[in-house]
Parts: structure tokens; sequence; C-alpha cells
């Protein structure tokens, strides 16, 4: 019986993993990238309902001040989230 250097099992599993993994990995970060964009078309989205809510709130004969100040807050707090996304977007992936 010819004598052959075989790994381990538990060596093979792992370099098997570490491939596909590697072969895998442009694909995560697409889809890391996707569940982002995503995530601020849904601020952008929200942003827009509540730009028209607030000029329908002050085309009113009477304004309800505590509502709007409260719409007002709530862009300001998504406005806010979608830089953060763009942030971490840019740290993630860089342009180079």
């Amino acid at each position: 019986f010819p004598s052959h250097d075989i790994k381990p099992f538990a060596e093979i599993i792992a370099l098997s993993k570490e491939k596909l993994s590697e072969a895998l990995a442009p694909i995560r970060a697409r889809k890391v990238r996707s569940q982002a964009e995503l995530e601020m078309a849904k601020l952008d989205d929200e942003l827009i309902r509540l730009e028209a809510d607030i000029q329908e709130q002050c085309a009113k004969e009477d304004i309800n001040f505590p509502s709007l100040l409260d719409k007002l807050d709530k862009v300001a707090l998504l406005e806010r989230r979608k830089s953060q996304y763009e942030a971490v977007l840019a740290q993630l992936f860089p342009t180079k």
C-alpha cells in the first residue's frame, strides 16, 4: 500500500470552508450593501411623506405646534440616520 500524506479530516473540512467563504465574499458584500441601500430608500420614502405632512399641517388654519414639532424632530432623526448609513457604507466599502 503506497504511503500518501493525507491531511487530517478536520483540516480538509477547514480548507473547503475557507475556500467557500472566500468565493462567497463578493456576494456577501453585495448583499450587505444592498440591504443598507434598501434601508436608506425606506428612510427617503418616510422623509418624503413627512415633508408632505408638514407642508399640509402648515397650510391649516389652526396649526398643531406640538404635532408639527414632533414631525420636524422625526425628520431630523431620519436625516441623521440616513447620513449614518452613508458613513458606515463609505467605511465598509471605500472607493479606491
